[in-house]
């Protein structure tokens, strides 16, 4: 449709320790899609009420933004003493929002807790504290500012992920502790930190835009060339 503006669902974070509960979201990710081009956001979802046709309608394509922890008990594992800020609820609509989005087949790009929600919503699992499993000498949890990048990712040439980026190596910044341990459903790595953390997934169907990033784009924006024009995903 001429002149549409797309129309983008971006998730909220959850505090866990206030009431009443508050669902908020930094505005990073809001100024990075409007630059984008997007320039109408929704963002509907926090725990309630749960996702259903009241916020997925209309939407062109949905943003899972990054926060706190996944409830391990969501693949099968017990906490790790790090864990930190689990909201259950959060787990909750997240994974039910990407089951609905790809159904709808939505484009989607997952960032850092976002990819980790993708992959567990489709039956995978996560280290829980990459510190000490798998074990790294990487800082993936920077004290650098967020908008510094610290460390280099290598991403498979010829992926969704490199076309998109235009490179297949790229500086990134780090703020997690959890990351992808066995892949989820139809999903396959495409990126890697130098210690082989997963830090890009897409899936395997090319002809759907999938995207899950580790890193924050939305705090890099500042660093990078304005992106070619181009047609939209299919």
């Amino acid at each position: 449709m001429p002149g549409h503006l797309p129309l983008i669902g971006v998730s909220t974070s959850i505090t866990v320790d206030k009431h009443p509960e508050r669902a908020y979201v930094n505005s990073t990710y809001l100024h990075a899609i409007q630059q984008a081009g997007a320039c109408r956001c929704r963002c509907p979802l926090s725990s309630v009420p749960p996702p259903s046709i009241g916020w997925r309608a209309g939407l062109d394509g949905l943003l899972l933004t990054g926060g706190g922890d996944m409830d391990p008990a969501l693949f099968g594992e017990v906490p790790h003493a790090t864990l930190y800020d689990v909201a259950p609820s959060r787990d909750t609509v997240e994974s039910t929002a990407v089951r609905i989005a790809l159904d709808r087949r939505l484009p989607i790009l997952a960032i850092c807790r976002g990819l980790q929600v993708l992959n567990v919503a489709l039956g995978g699992s996560l280290y829980q504290d990459v510190g000490t499993e798998p074990g790294t000498e990487i800082m993936h949890s920077q004290e650098a500012p967020r908008d510094q990048p610290t460390h280099k990712v290598v991403v498979e040439p010829g992926s969704r992920l490199a076309e998109t980026l235009g490179t297949d190596e790229i500086e990134v910044n780090s703020m997690h502790h959890q990351a992808v341990k066995a892949l989820g459903a139809g999903l396959r790595a495409v990126a890697w930190a130098p210690d082989q953390i997963v830090e890009g997934l897409e899936l395997s169907d090319r002809s759907r835009f999938v995207l899950g990033v580790q890193w924050h784009p939305e705090e890099l924006v500042s660093h990078s060339s304005p992106p070619a024009a181009s047609s939209p995903p299919s």
